[in-house]
């Protein structure tokens, strides 16, 4: 197998490089480049390569842009540090992504899907094509905006509340609230699943079914039974707030940025 790495980053190459002697120690690295210049001028004097692993930020900006520039017939894992939570949904079967910082379990991965599809350009299957999944993945990346407010009923009349102005969303009793920090409790017209998409995933996060909460309203954080954590929120919520298992990793990085 041969491989193309692009990347800007020396030590991410280095480490790179690494796992790639690890997981695949009869491959073939054929260079690594670091701009979008000097990949296009690689790719038009060389032959293609089997699989071509590319950071999407690159010195001389992103490397979407070398798909504008010349023609890539092999299969592409990208690489990036924007948040997990902007690509959670790009799950094409045909390009995979890897999360800085890359792991070796993030390689295999990759490869077993790489694996599964490659097939698709060794055939030339219709309507299989590299450049529409570079767009799919650049129009996922673009900067996108989040509800800002929710028009709502409290007190007999509809009022308008900001959404820095809620703590956390709810279930209770199959019905859909918000609990400002003012301590003010409101019914919304949305279930979570919605809720999740409207909503900056930079300040607010899904811990569990029943709570979407904001970062601000987590006071304390502590260990708890079941490789779970509970939080204390503000306001105090009516219950135990528990991140739930699957979400505690997610969780962490996300009060962690």
């Amino acid at each position: 197998m041969k491989i193309l790495i692009v990347e800007d980053e020396e030590l991410a190459v280095k480490k790179l490089r690494g796992l790639l002697n690890e997981v695949k120690p009869d491959a073939e690295i054929l260079a690594d480049l670091d701009s979008i210049e000097s990949t296009v001028e690689w790719l038009e004097a060389h032959p293609t390569p089997d699989i071509i692993l590319m950071d999407i930020e690159l010195v001389d900006g992103q490397s979407f842009e070398i798909f504008e520039r010349t023609e890539i017939k092999c299969p592409v894992i990208f690489i990036t540090s924007y948040d997990e939570f902007a690509i959670q949904a790009f799950t094409v079967n045909s390009v995979a992504y890897l999360l800085k910082p890359v792991e070796k379990e993030d390689i295999l991965a990759a490869f077993e899907k790489f694996n599964r599809v490659k097939a698709f350009y060794s055939t030339g299957a219709p309507g299989f094509s590299i450049n529409n999944l570079v767009e799919e993945l650049q129009a996922r990346l673009q900067p996108r905006s989040y509800r800002k407010r929710f028009l709502t009923k409290y007190a007999n009349k509809l009022v308008a509340i900001e959404t820095h102005e809620i703590a956390y969303f709810f279930s209770e009793d199959r019905i859909n609230l918000f609990r400002t920090y003012d301590n003010r409790k409101v019914t919304v017209d949305y279930t979570l699943e919605e809720l999740e998409q409207m909503l900056d995933p930079a300040e607010y996060f899904r811990i569990n079914r029943s709570y979407l909460i904001a970062i601000k309203s987590v006071q304390k954080i502590d260990d708890y039974y079941g490789q779970r954590l509970i939080l204390q929120l503000k306001p105090p919520a009516s219950e135990q707030v528990i991140v739930s298992r699957e979400k505690v990793s997610a969780f962490k990085t996300w009060m962690g940025k």
